[in-house]
């Protein structure tokens, strides 16, 4: 800790919040880290703003420690940043150290505290207030779509495998999308239902219909995303091997506030990159890096494996990374 940190902590107060869905538990510490109290205040604008005062009652606001800052506090998130408060992402405690002094929502609310005052478990939070937020919120859909998607595709090959054969014969032999738009071309009798082949062209036009719907709804979230992502990063775009779902992810790693991230180094960790040190003795050695953003990890390998004209280039930029995230993360 530095005197510069020391100085502020001697004069100001930390919070620290528990956040849930309907009910934030907030707690202060003072200088000294000896908690001044703890209050419950409602998830809305106006119970931030009551959380905002109460903390400022006990002295000058220094920070705020806050966990789950993606989830059930991107509001207060939000709200505090607006209102020029330092906010710092906390981490779930230690284990031991909650087995021994238990839980609840006021002893986390407290953990949460401590640790903002001491500068452990805690990490600067994405603002979420940007367009790659709006990426974000985008690609979580796409996602959503794609799995309804295939869902969808299965229940249709599964349908047909337990068909009548009138209509199991000259389906099997059709390709996805001859198939698909077949059956979305029907037009089975719906009084006729309680009849089995006409409850299979029911239910075969209803899934048909349903895939082509949600193709469409990728095809237009796969534009936007596209647009996005042009505009937030087309130097990253333009370079060989790396395509949008690639670009994207790296870009919701990074979040709107890059700036977080220090050097090449915190990113390759942040990514999973840096390989962790495992020596004992004197056996030096190490092993692969297994937490961290696994999404970005996907990424980059995805990047690295795709063929190039010397078929070399992004591998050696993948080591190049890997070592200096050991040598400086």
């Amino acid at each position: 800790m530095n005197e510069g940190q020391a100085t502020t902590e001697r004069c100001g107060v930390v919070g620290g919040v528990d956040t849930h869905k309907d009910l934030h538990v907030a707690a202060v510490v003072d200088s000294h880290d000896r908690v001044l109290g703890s209050e419950c205040f409602p998830s809305t604008r106006h119970g931030y703003k009551q959380m905002l005062i109460w903390m400022r009652s006990f002295g000058e606001l220094t920070r705020v420690g806050i966990e789950c800052t993606g989830t059930y506090g991107a509001g207060l998130l939000r709200y505090l940043q607006q209102a020029g408060v330092t906010v710092l992402e906390v981490a779930t405690p230690d284990k031991s150290d909650r087995r021994k002094r238990g839980k609840d929502d006021t002893l986390d609310a407290q953990n949460a505290a401590h640790a903002a005052y001491a500068g452990i478990r805690t990490v600067t939070p994405k603002t979420r207030d940007g367009m790659i937020e709006s990426l974000r919120v985008l690609k979580v859909c796409r996602k959503t779509a794609m799995t309804a998607r295939r869902v969808a595709l299965q229940l249709i090959h599964n349908t047909i495998v337990c068909a009548p054969d009138e209509l199991r014969e000259s389906l099997r032999v059709m390709t996805r999308m001859q198939l698909i738009r077949t059956l979305a071309a029907w037009r089975p009798d719906l009084s006729d239902y309680r009849s089995l082949t006409s409850a299979y062209r029911i239910a075969l036009k209803s899934l048909g219909r349903r895939y082509l719907e949600l193709h469409d709804e990728i095809a237009d979230l796969d534009v936007m995303i596209a647009a996005l992502v042009d505009e937030l990063a087309p130097d990253l775009i333009s370079r060989n091997c790396i395509g949008y779902e690639s670009a994207s992810q790296l870009l919701l790693t990074a979040g709107d506030n890059g700036n977080r991230l220090r050097s090449e180094a915190s990113f390759a960790a942040l990514c999973g990159l840096s390989p962790v040190p495992a020596s004992s003795g004197k056996v030096t050695r190490h092993r692969l890096n297994r937490g961290r953003d696994r999404a970005a990890n996907s990424a980059l390998h995805t990047i690295c494996d795709r063929p190039t004209a010397d078929g070399s280039a992004h591998k050696g930029l993948y080591r190049s990374t890997s070592q200096r995230g050991t040598l400086e993360a």
